[in-house]
């Protein structure tokens, strides 16, 4: 018989036990190629879901915790800098403290302007193109283009029940008969460092009466609705209180709300803590929802792990 002819009789099998015939065998790529095809196909679908959950995150941040602000004039300089040729600055608004208390003097607020109040201090550059002005607005939210036109910052100088005139004769703001500390204030070159004096104004309840570091480069309740009591801004127009500026990276710090008034009381341990207690409480939730969902998934592959070893 010839050395070439088959043999007869049993022939060792190729194929692997507890393999099914025709099954991808480990290593032979098909399997990986499904994978990779998968992972892909995975990815896709939970894009648009990412986008979406992002999104509303962002809104509920900007509509109930804080959002982040351009300074866009020079009223509040050099507390916040805002100026033509220069690197504006971007500053985080807290919108919940507010929820728990009132604002007080020396704290640096950005309010809607009321209906007596004229922005003559920087006009935006909003596009008339519907498309072009949604980016734009859409830029403003967090804090890569100006606000709407409405949207002020000014700092607290006497809250309900206050007097508040201007000036003694060492040139300084007067709240109650007691002159003011303002170590904040910045005189601008070119525009003098006499402050012009305005007649006694009493705060009613639920306004706050307002000013410019910047001060004799600030539109504010001095002069807006012509003085007097329209220049008042009701606390319901109050956005948030100027927390931190968050750029340029050379400004990062916290805005100072000295409270320029003689005797300043402490803000009460509660109010000082309240913003961080919410937004830990806001974070658990995602940080439990996060770990759970790495565990079923360290879980699942597992026991994917354990059906496919051999």
């Amino acid at each position: 018989m010839s050395d070439l002819a088959p043999r007869e009789g049993p022939q060792e099998s190729t194929e692997r036990p507890g393999w099914p015939s025709g099954a991808a065998k480990p290593g032979s790529g098909t399997g990986g190629r499904h994978a990779k095809k998968r992972k892909k196909g995975s990815f896709w679908r939970e894009l648009p879901i990412l986008v979406i959950t992002a999104l509303v995150l962002t809104f509920l941040i900007q509509t109930f915790i804080g959002r982040v602000y351009l300074i866009p004039s020079q009223s509040m300089e050099e507390t916040l800098h805002g100026c033509a040729g220069c690197t504006n600055d971007r500053v985080f608004v807290d919108k919940i403290t507010y929820d728990f208390s009132q604002p007080r003097p020396g704290d640096v607020v950005v309010f809607r302007g009321p209906d007596s109040w004229e922005q003559t201090e920087f006009r935006s550059n909003y596009s008339d193109n519907v498309v072009l002005r949604w980016f734009q607005e859409a830029a403003s939210v967090i804090g890569l283009a100006p606000p709407d036109e409405q949207d002020f910052v000014k700092r607290v100088i006497a809250v309900g029940g206050q007097t508040v005139q201007c000036c003694d004769a060492q040139n300084r703001v007067v709240v109650n008969g007691r002159p003011l500390d303002e170590p904040y204030l910045y005189w601008e070159p070119g525009r003098g460092t006499t402050q012009e004096p305005f007649a006694p104004v009493t705060v009613p309840q639920g306004k706050l009466f307002v000013m410019g570091d910047n001060r004799n480069d600030s539109l504010d309740s001095r002069y807006q609705g012509g003085g007097g009591e329209r220049g008042l801004v009701p606390i319901g127009n109050v956005i948030g209180k100027a927390r931190f500026i968050v750029l340029p990276p050379s400004r990062w710090g916290g805005v100072d709300d000295k409270n320029p008034q003689p005797v300043a009381l402490p803000a009460p341990p509660w109010q000082v803590g309240a913003p961080a207690a919410v937004g830990f409480a806001a974070a658990f939730p995602v940080l439990w929802l996060g770990r759970r969902g790495l565990r079923l998934g360290v879980s699942r592959g597992a026991r994917g792990r354990r059906r496919r070893v051999p």
